[in-house]
């Protein structure tokens, strides 16, 4: 086992992606984990966003996400600014945009590091600050067939 520190810190400080589709994140989940850990990662945390049957009191059926076009940009400098705050984590972020159903993954959030404290911090202030900063807005169907917009 190697114990140099420079070992490590050659291998966290890294950004591995961060991006947004339309495609499914489940599938996505395994490819992800694999390319953020590496042998000297002991902890790895991850967020899952899932879609939810109601928001503020009321009841929903299914939700769109609507992205500006420099969405994809913000995510990515957001995910840059959390690696250079937490240099000791390797991160991974993917949002989804466009129709999703109720139990779908709408967010993915991945972080490594040698130590579980440096992984918590960093994918706890990457998912606050995706949800904060990127311009994304949710379009979500109600039951009662009334359209709530959240994020405006």
């Amino acid at each position: 086992m190697n114990t140099d520190p420079a070992y490590v810190a050659a291998q966290t400080g890294k950004l591995i992606d961060a991006f947004l589709t339309t495609e499914p994140l489940e599938p996505l989940l395994a490819t992800a984990k694999k390319d953020v850990l590496t042998e000297a990662m002991g902890a790895l945390v991850t967020f899952e966003g899932i879609v939810r049957d109601h928001d503020g009191g009321s009841r929903v059926s299914s939700l769109d996400y609507t992205a500006h076009p420099t969405a994809p940009q913000v995510i990515r400098t957001i995910a840059l600014g959390i690696v250079a705050k937490h240099p000791r984590t390797r991160l991974w972020t993917a949002h989804r945009t466009g129709p999703l159903k109720i139990g779908e993954a709408a967010f993915l959030v991945i972080a490594a590091s040698a130590h579980r404290g440096d992984a918590f911090a960093a994918c706890s202030e990457l998912a606050d600050t995706v949800k904060a900063q990127v311009p994304i807005w949710k379009e979500q169907t109600l039951l009662d067939g009334s359209i709530d917009w959240v994020g405006l």
